[in-house]
């Protein structure tokens, strides 16, 4: 009886990981059937190298550098944000609080990650933008820069949250070695503590980064939604994921040129973040060899 059990615990594992499967291999299907579509009719040169995106106007351009940007200025913003404060708190958690405060305040930091992003994006405008233009010059009322900073806030929990997991899994005996050999607990912490997690502190990163990468409704509300081809914070820019939900919600009539693009942007983004996660995953894996 035990082991008919395990059979069908252990089968049920299989189609979990076999229903994953499927599901990434149907999406990547759908991103590359359409996208094929659309570089029949678009050049994937032009696509790569334009300087304008304006699929939606009478003076159609199809080059997704002014989305691409946008994206990535966004992004780079928020782990700007969120890196520092959220490492700090993690190390200030692990090393510092008592465990009575360590388990009272963990939780309420959480609650930042459970707010709706689309309060985050009214935040980011009503809020953020003003303060910001009391002291920088030609800042717009829609930009980069409170959107970056505002998704910043928002994935502080989700790096704080693991690196403080990957900090406090560290064994003592490193910490009781560094005190032996004289060094302070500034000293334990920053030198010792925080090298022998990087790992787990680089996953934190990796999925903060992902998570900044597909967020929609904060660069929609405070970036403007304007595809331009800047790396200037204090303009107005629009991101992938932006520009997908646009479109979809839009009055573009399906299966046109126009609204392929979605697919054409989406497997762009996809490729990104691919990118992106196969680079972390080899610097993770170094940095485990490292400190092994």
């Amino acid at each position: 009886m035990k082991k008919s059990s395990e059979r069908w615990i252990e089968r049920a594992l299989a189609l979990s990981a076999l229903i994953t499967i499927l599901t990434t291999v149907g999406i990547i299907w759908v991103l590359v059937s359409e996208s094929w579509n659309f570089f029949k009719e678009v050049s994937i040169i032009a696509f790569l190298t334009d300087t304008e995106w304006t699929p939606l106007f009478a003076n159609k351009h199809y080059g997704i550098l002014p989305l691409l940007s946008g994206t990535v200025l966004t992004t780079l913003i928020a782990i700007l944000t969120a890196l520092p404060l959220g490492v700090v708190i993690a190390v200030y958690l692990s090393e510092y609080a008592n465990p009575k405060f360590r388990k009272a305040i963990k939780p309420a930091l959480e609650i930042l990650a459970a707010v709706p992003t689309v309060v985050y994006g009214f935040f980011a405008l009503t809020v953020v933008t003003p303060f910001l233009q009391s002291f920088i010059p030609g800042l717009g009322t829609f930009n980069a820069l409170s959107a970056g900073i505002v998704m910043g806030i928002m994935i502080i929990p989700l790096i704080s949250s693991l690196s403080e997991d990957a900090l406090f899994a560290v064994p003592k005996s490193l910490r009781e070695a560094s005190y032996g050999m004289g060094a302070t607990r500034f000293q334990t912490a920053f030198r010792v503590v925080v090298p022998a997690a990087s790992s787990g502190i680089l996953v934190s990163v990796i999925l903060a980064v992902s998570r900044a990468i597909g967020e929609t409704m904060v660069v929609a509300i405070a970036a403007g939604q304007q595809p331009n081809l800047t790396f200037d914070p204090r303009q107005a820019v629009e991101t992938i994921t932006t520009y997908i939900v646009q479109v979809s919600l839009g009055d573009v009539q399906h299966d046109s040129l126009e609204y392929r693009t979605i697919f054409a942007a989406g497997i762009t983004l996809f490729l990104f973040t691919f990118a992106l996660n196969h680079i972390s995953f080899r610097l993770k894996r170094r940095y485990q060899e490292q400190y092994e």
